[in-house]
């Protein structure tokens, strides 16, 4: 019960369509499993609620509400209804991505439709919700804020907007630990390599028209630590130990999830 008697908003806490359990998912139910309360958000309230179901037939508190990260209105509105909910926010943790689904390609084929859609719904997004959060955890003199990044950051990646929103990612998590420290407000981002979630690898399959099976095997054969790719919930964990007071002594910090992928890097 790392987490009892906090509170924590989960943003993209749904999951794309696909076998298993996605990042956002597994982190909400990871968090309610360890005494949260969770607010979990997605642009589909029907995938927020099944989450918040999950929470709630394991004996946790969780609600479930609609926002498109692309609105700053939505994003203000999910932090008031948190606190609103169960006064006050311990615990903001950003999941959003998009990739190929978003249009992402390569430098030379990347629209400039796809790279202000993917940058809205990557990037932007998690700056206007740490924008509304920030005057509550000041108040508070407390907070810990977890953003997801990806291995796409640092490593060689093929395409633009994915990789440019998850790298400035890190470089915003920074600033907001830095300028925000004396008010005892903790922000941390987590680097996944490869992970076998519906959005990793679904979304791959349908756009590349390939088996599941081929897209894993390939993937697994990439990933140095036993040649099999990382979970949801190796994520979920992550975040768990830096949202909480296990962590209290660390911000700013750029944690990768990648079974050992980044040892090559460089």
């Amino acid at each position: 019960m790392r987490l009892r008697d906090r509170t924590a908003v989960v943003v993209g806490a749904g999951q794309s369509p696909g076998e298993g359990v996605g990042n956002g998912r597994a982190t909400a139910i990871v968090f309610a499993r360890e005494g949260a309360s969770v607010l979990c958000v997605d642009i589909d309230f029907g995938r927020a609620e099944q989450t918040a179901a999950i929470v709630r037939s394991e004996g946790g508190t969780a609600e479930a509400t609609a926002a498109d990260v692309t609105a700053e209105a939505d994003l203000e509105r999910v932090i008031d209804d948190c606190v609103r909910r169960w006064g006050r926010l311990d615990i903001l943790h950003n999941n959003v991505g998009v990739s190929l689904a978003g249009g992402d390609a390569g430098p030379l084929d990347i629209t400039e439709e796809a790279f202000d859609r993917i940058m809205a719904m990557n990037l932007r997004g998690t700056v206007m919700a740490v924008k509304h959060a920030l005057p509550v955890m000041r108040g508070q003199r407390s907070g810990s804020i977890v953003n997801i990044s990806s291995l796409a950051a640092i490593e060689n990646y093929p395409t633009v907007a994915y990789k440019a929103s998850k790298a400035a990612m890190i470089a915003f998590t920074k600033q907001v630990a830095i300028q925000n420290a004396e008010f005892g407000v903790r922000c941390n981002v987590i680097l996944p390599g490869l992970m076998d979630t519906p959005m990793a690898v679904d979304t791959r399959a349908r756009e590349w028209n390939q088996p599941r099976e081929e897209v894993v095997a390939a993937r697994n054969a990439r990933v140095p630590l036993r040649h099999t790719m990382g979970t949801a919930w190796d994520v979920a964990n992550a975040a768990l130990f830096l949202a909480s007071d296990e962590a209290a002594f660390i911000t700013g910090v750029a944690l990768p999830v990648d079974g050992g992928a980044s040892c090559k890097i460089g």
